[in-house]
């Protein structure tokens, strides 16, 4: 186990880095929406499909709309991310942020609508947040409090307009299959076990990502009828 938490805090650092860069192309740090870098940065599907820009995917992950939007993400990921980080180590803690957010954002590009942008850390802040779950549930403690964190965000996704349910509850999924992976994993061979396991939740989400890719086009002249016009779909 790690001593001290150095990925959380690095973490951290480069979504802020990635605010700053938006607040200073917007010209105002309290309204960063028309920034350049959120423009080609965030999760659309169109994009993606029609353009071949997968890199929003991950990139998205790490841009916010707004300071408020920011400032509770980064404070979720300081609570959860310090405390996990000790308990994983720093390359397994960094393995189930990451795959956490590739599960948001899969679930985004294969549910969501085609003609939505969307952007932040949420996605992987709730995989941290499906990992705490099991991890208390692993060690035998009073999962109350678990619980309680998940079922508060849940509830304040659902009702405040404009946040990505989808995104949340792929992070969330993820995340706790991946700290499945890493806590029920058997004593023999630990290491080769946690990471062909996590391997294959990679490989999952890139088969959806492939498969809705495949099959998006459908939705895509239904979203934007003037590209398809004349062609049968």
């Amino acid at each position: 186990m790690s001593s001290k938490a150095v990925v959380t805090p690095l973490l951290i650092a480069v979504n802020v880095l990635f605010y700053v860069v938006t607040a200073a192309q917007a010209g105002d740090p309290m309204n960063n929406q028309d920034s350049a870098l959120l423009e080609v940065g965030s999760l659309w599907p169109f994009a993606i499909h029609v353009h071949g820009e997968w890199l929003r995917l991950g990139v998205s992950g790490f841009l916010h709309y707004g300071l408020l939007h920011l400032a509770m993400n980064m404070l979720a990921l300081w609570i959860l991310g310090k405390d996990l980080e000790l308990l994983l180590g720093r390359v397994r803690f960094l393995a189930l942020y990451l795959v956490s957010l590739l599960g948001g954002s899969t679930a985004v590009f294969l549910l969501d609508d085609v003609d939505t942008g969307t952007a932040g850390a949420s996605g992987a802040v709730y995989g941290l947040m499906g990992a705490l779950l099991v991890a208390v549930l692993r060690l035998k403690l009073n999962p109350g409090g678990a619980i309680g964190i998940i079922a508060i965000n849940l509830v304040l996704t659902v009702t405040i307009p404009g946040i990505s349910l989808l995104g949340h509850l792929g992070g969330l999924l993820a995340g706790a299959l991946v700290m499945v992976a890493m806590l029920f994993a058997p004593k023999k061979d630990r290491g080769a076990y946690q990471a062909t396991m996590v391997a294959l939740l990679v490989v999952a989400c890139v088969g959806l990502i492939i498969y809705r890719d495949l099959t998006i086009a459908s939705d895509i002249c239904r979203a934007y009828q003037g590209l398809c016009a004349g062609t049968a779909v």
